[in-house]
């Protein structure tokens, strides 16, 4: 593999552990139930080692040659033998049941954390994250740490917990061959450490490269169409092996470095096992005295075979560490990835204007906040905010948008404390400049007014900055310079969710869910009656192909309704944004995917919506707009042409162009 082509090393954040096991010490007694029982499990495995010293020097060589041995006390001893490996098996049976409760609580904790925490990130990281990436959070990168908090982690402990203990015995039973065993362990160490250090690397980057590879294999399956239409299956199995050999390298690396880890511990630990009998042997033979904690002596049978046995007891663990160390690797490196998703910054609001209910009198300006849906809404200030903070704001622009933002205020209808203010749909932009990346604007310097009630077209080519301005209105992002007014009120002062819920959008792209057609629609107000889902669909003309469907509204949609034509995907998204009874919408393209005989049908729905309701309309087909208030003609961030259909076709400018077809779109 060449130096360009070797997968780059990676390492997991720190302080990932540390934040792993917060979520495992959630379970307190759990794991100190476990810790108890793999203590007694440790502590069964080297008694019983221990033991065999006993069991073969005191009860099975002294009966050896006796004509009539006295079996009771052997027959004891074996029980007792018999009763350290039952404790040793309760316990391990205990703690795995244990282990399998604080798993599967830890994992819920994290994926409800996560998913919550994904809830509250901005429409800017879902737009720069791919979403196959995304899922391998849920899955991969959960799964791995499945593994690590189900046996990683208690296996390493126990691993320790065992070799303490055979360490502990050794040197009860004898000091130099302890220290014998202790010097072949450091070297066992080095060359393990050599193995271990490299491989968890890798495992690392796997993990990255998997979340890549998801990635690719989603988006492949979501554009599977495209793909075909234009050709492009052998470009596209190009561009995923070359995805593909990157994960594989990554993978084979981190396994042949794994695989070959327990092997060699093995092999090294039968080469002690032989050397510690033979030197023992030797000694035993040769009658050289022998010394430990419990006393000094000759080397007995008993005591070469206890340390025989617990030798591998001490070395066996060192390799059932370093397996699971390359799992815990790989679990870190999940877990970084996990925790990395729940660092990423929430979405900021910063506002404080609220929407209320609110009741009018007969002179239509006089209101009063009820906590019952009146069908007349109105934006309400915090506490000591009235409105003038926002009039002061617009001193610092431009001349022209100083005049429009001083307007908005004047035209606003505010109670006399200026904590409510009607909702009518009067919305401005003044001096608004805007990019994605502050180096690259959209939007430069937009000034504009829609009148409350209006229909507002907005046309141009692709990438003018249409779809731009309705992310702006709604606070998908906020802009970099200038201000929007709703209603007199800067949108960044709006919390989202209230400025969301005044507005109604529908998207060019329409996504369903699984479910019934009705909650589809529901979707829209989740409060909504079956009969209110039923009106909305009846509105748009949504009715009549879904009782056409086998079960009607309850029919179950599934894979984003594929079972439906594109334009009746786009009558339910209409639908449901009728069912929620907007005081504003925002159409993106909303009849785009619909046929022309169809789009009559739907225009005459959407126009009973839009009534009374300001609109904004992004289409490129222009006989939509035909019958708008205002159409407004932006170019590369910039508006060039503003008025009526009838004024725009006079002036003969850019929007009389696009209209005659003497300019595409595109």
């Amino acid at each position: 593999m060449s130096a360009q082509n070797k997968p780059q090393m990676a390492k997991a954040a720190p302080g990932t552990t540390k934040r792993i096991f917060g979520y495992i010490f959630k379970y307190k007694w759990q794991v100190a139930l476990v810790v108890v029982c793999i203590l007694l499990s440790a502590a069964a495995q080297a008694g019983s080692s221990l033991f065999l010293q006993s069991l073969i020097d005191t009860y099975i060589l002294p009966m050896i040659g006796v004509s009539d041995p006295d079996w009771a006390p052997l027959l004891q001893a074996l029980v007792f033998m018999g009763c350290l490996y039952a404790v040793g098996i309760f316990s391990t049976w205990l703690y795995n049941w244990m282990l399998v409760g604080i798993e599967q609580g830890t994992l819920k904790d994290i994926r409800d954390e996560m998913f919550a925490h994904q809830q509250e990130l901005p429409i800017r990281y879902f737009d720069t994250h791919e979403h196959g990436d995304v899922m391998s959070h849920y899955t991969n990168d959960t799964d791995t740490l499945r593994q690590a908090i189900s046996q990683s982690f208690p296996q390493m402990f126990s691993s320790a917990i065992t070799a303490l203990a055979a360490l502990i015995s050794m040197l009860w039973l004898s000091v130099p061959f302890t220290v014998f065993v202790l010097v072949f362990t450091v070297l066992l160490i080095v060359v393990v450490r050599g193995i271990v250090s490299r491989s968890g690397r890798y495992f690392v980057r796997q993990q990255h490269e998997l979340g890549d590879v998801n990635a690719f294999v989603e988006e492949s399956v979501n554009g599977q169409k495209v793909i075909k239409v234009f050709n492009h299956e052998d470009a596209t199995q190009r561009d995923f092996d070359e995805r593909n050999e990157r994960l594989f390298h990554a993978s084979s690396e981190a396994n042949i470095y794994g695989n070959i880890t327990m092997p060699v511990v093995g092999n090294m630990g039968y080469i002690l096992y032989v050397l510690l009998a033979i030197v023992g042997g030797s000694v035993a033979l040769s009658g050289i005295g022998n010394f430990g904690l419990s006393g000094a002596g000759p080397l007995t049978l008993g005591t070469l075979i206890s340390l025989l046995t617990l030798s591998r007891s001490f070395v066996n663990p060192i390799g059932q560490v370093s397996m699971q160390f390359n799992m815990v690797m790989m679990a870190l490196a999940g877990a970084s990835r996990i925790f990395a998703l729940m660092d990423e910054p929430v979405e900021d609001d910063g506002g404080t204007v609220t929407l209320v209910n609110v009741e009018l009198d007969e002179d239509g300006r006089t209101m009063r906040e009820v906590d019952h849906v009146t069908g007349n809404w109105a934006w309400k200030r915090e506490e000591g905010d009235d409105g003038t903070r926002s009039l002061a704001a617009a001193h610092l622009l431009s001349p022209k948008a100083a005049e429009v933002a001083t307007k908005a205020r004047e035209q606003a209808v505010t109670s006399p404390d200026g904590r409510l203010t009607l909702l009518r749909g009067d919305v401005r932009f003044t001096d608004v400049t805007f990019g994605y990346t502050e180096d690259k604007p959209v939007l430069h310097n937009i000034t504009w007014f829609a009148k409350p009630g209006q229909k507002i077209a907005l046309v141009g080519a692709t990438g003018a900055g249409k779809t731009t301005v309705t992310n702006l209105i709604n606070r998908f992002y906020d802009v970099q310079e200038g201000q929007i007014l709703y209603d007199g009120i800067s949108v960044k002062g709006i919390r989202k969710p209230d400025l969301r819920r005044s507005l109604g959008i529908v998207l060019q792209d329409v996504n369903l869910f699984t479910g019934t057609v009705m909650d589809n629609i529901r979707y829209g107000k989740l409060d909504a009656t079956d009969e209110e889902c039923i009106a909305a669909a009846k509105l748009t003309n949504a009715d009549g192909f879904i009782r056409m469907l086998p079960n009607g509204y309850h029919t179950v949609l599934e894979g984003d309704g594929s079972g439906l034509s594109q334009g009746q995907r786009q009558l339910i998204s209409i639908a449901r944004a009728a069912v929620a009874d907007p005081p504003a919408l925002i159409l993106d393209e909303a009849t785009s995917s619909i046929d022309t005989r169809t789009e009559e049908v739907v225009q005459a729905g959407m126009d009973a919506l839009m009534k009374g309701r300001t609109v904004f309309v992004i289409a490129h087909r222009l006989s939509t707009v035909r019958n708008s208030d205002v159409i407004m003609v932006l170019d590369h961030g910039r508006i060039i042409e503003r008025g009526s259909h009838d004024e725009l076709i006079a002036l003969k400018g850019e929007y009389y162009q696009l209209y005659t077809g003497a300019v595409e779109l595109e």
